[in-house]
């Protein structure tokens, strides 16, 4: 229900701030004074319908994907007691998280992390990397393993499809109106649209696209804290935060984590500075902070 609700007065939000901003900018006027006949409620409509299928369809295949991208190994039949043990783990803690048993992966990286993913909470996948089962302890894997059940329990991919959807939405339609305003206004082209168009919607999109994205990372790093407190609920606390301290100490070594799954992975590493705004984690320490003090 949250994630609906969400999605709903996010998608209100967006259309009340470009009405109100085209208003006191006076671009419907112009737009329509310099006869380029854009509706736009219809070009709205239109970003809307691609901004959102962008988003699901990459949701949608996000499965294959991560298996591709990482070479994850799905445990079908364990080989080993380890895996044994792993498999049985989560299939407690989507028991107790109240969902469809996951696929189990393991997938080969010497970087200790994990992540989770896949279009419908009751057939995800929750992967491992072959470097957090050599080096963590039981304790510590299981607590991660339960913060990644508990981004698919919360519902995180969806969440984040429908966020960055309206994003992609927002993005689109704004390049779009930028793109139109400066072919008309300053390369004057006075039927259909003109080169300015084109060039101008591409540098748009760019920069619309990469400011955006900080909302999509904010809401990324508000997730982690929720995900921590499934980890310490379905594994332990103390194994949850020894694995975060233990995280903080590996922190150094290069992420090999693909880009696309990085924001439902257990770390991101170390960013400092302005690149904070982009990081889909917060600080290792804030969440250690969080929680020993309960948060």
């Amino acid at each position: 229900m949250f994630r609906i609700g969400l999605f709903i007065l996010t998608n209100i939000a967006v259309i009340a701030v470009a009405t109100i901003v085209m208003s006191l900018l006076g671009v419907g006027s112009m737009l329509d004074e310099s006869g380029t006949g854009l509706n736009l409620y219809n070009l709205l409509v239109f970003c809307f319908i691609f901004g959102m299928a962008g988003s699901f369809i990459s949701l949608l295949i996000s499965k294959r994907m991560a298996k591709w991208s990482t070479k994850a190994k799905v445990i079908k039949e364990p080989s080993n007691a380890m895996e044994k043990w792993l498999v049985e783990d989560v299939r407690r803690m989507a028991r107790e998280a109240g969902i469809g048993m996951p696929e189990v992966a393991i997938f080969p990286m010497k970087q200790s992390n994990a992540f989770a993913t896949g279009w419908n909470k009751n057939k995800a996948l929750v992967a491992v990397s072959s470097g957090m089962l050599e080096r963590f302890t039981k304790e510590e894997i299981s607590a991660v393993m339960g913060h990644e059940v508990g981004h698919v329990a919360n519902g995180d991919m969806v969440t984040l499809t429908l966020i960055q959807g309206v994003v992609n939405t927002f993005v689109l339609f704004f390049s779009r109106i930028i793109g139109y305003a400066v072919d008309r206004v300053i390369f004057k082209t006075q039927r259909g649209v003109g080169p300015g168009f084109y060039i101008t919607v591409i540098v748009a999109q760019i920069v619309l696209g990469i400011l955006a994205s900080t909302i999509v990372m904010w809401f990324s790093r508000k997730r982690e804290f929720v995900a921590d407190a499934s980890g310490a609920r379905y594994g332990s606390l103390q194994g949850m935060i020894s694995a975060l301290q233990r995280l903080k100490v590996e922190s150094g070594l290069a992420n090999e984590m693909p880009e696309s799954l990085n924001a439902f992975g257990i770390t991101r590493g170390k960013v400092s500075g302005i690149k904070a705004l982009f990081m889909s984690h917060p600080p290792l320490d804030d969440r250690i902070r969080a929680l020993q003090q309960g948060r």
